[in-house]
């Protein structure tokens, strides 16, 4: 009997209740993350282009534009867009761009690339989108970037959002 490898089921320690978990692969996979407010988002894997962890010297920064972009990234010899992911959302703590890599999640539609830098990768995850809610308590600058939500743990009051890349990417707050 094969075993399920690791980045299809999530760590043995993962805090996430049993019943969102999908134990084979028949759910959705999704990309887990944080940014840094240290909230807790997922993106569907089949919007993200790839993810890669860079040296911040790599991220061109472009001036007078709008201050949720960080620069410009050569992503296989095309030019993207990376962007804070946590400010775009409406965060006031800016990403720490004074270490030694970056995670960058370059998410696509049709022919629009745009790297979304956050603070911490948290890996790939099966999850039921039955057990998706309709978010609550959002910021109005976030809200309208969410799919829905999970509770993850109703006494802390955490919860795993469920981002909309096509919203993302759609954007007007990219021109401010």
């Amino acid at each position: 009997m094969m075993s399920k490898p690791d980045f299809l089921g999530g760590s043995g320690q993962d805090h996430f209740r049993p019943e969102l978990q999908v134990e084979s692969p028949e759910g959705e996979l999704h990309l887990r993350f944080f940014i840094p407010s240290h909230q807790e988002f997922a993106l569907l894997a089949t919007g993200i282009r790839e993810v890669i962890e860079l040296s911040p010297d790599k991220i061109t920064p472009i001036p007078n534009v709008s201050p949720l972009l960080l620069g410009t990234l050569n992503l296989r010899g095309r030019v993207i867009w990376v962007a804070d992911l946590g400010q775009f959302l409406g965060g006031t703590t800016a990403l720490n761009t004074d270490r030694a890599e970056i995670p960058v999640i370059a998410i696509e539609e049709q022919d629009t690339i745009v790297g979304l830098a956050v603070d911490e990768i948290g890996g790939m995850h099966w999850l039921d989108v039955q057990h998706l809610m309709a978010p609550t308590n959002v910021p109005d600058t976030m809200a309208p970037f969410l799919r829905g939500e999970w509770l993850l743990d109703a006494h802390k009051k955490q919860c795993l959002r469920l981002l909309d890349q096509t919203a993302i990417l759609r954007s007007a707050r990219w021109a401010g």
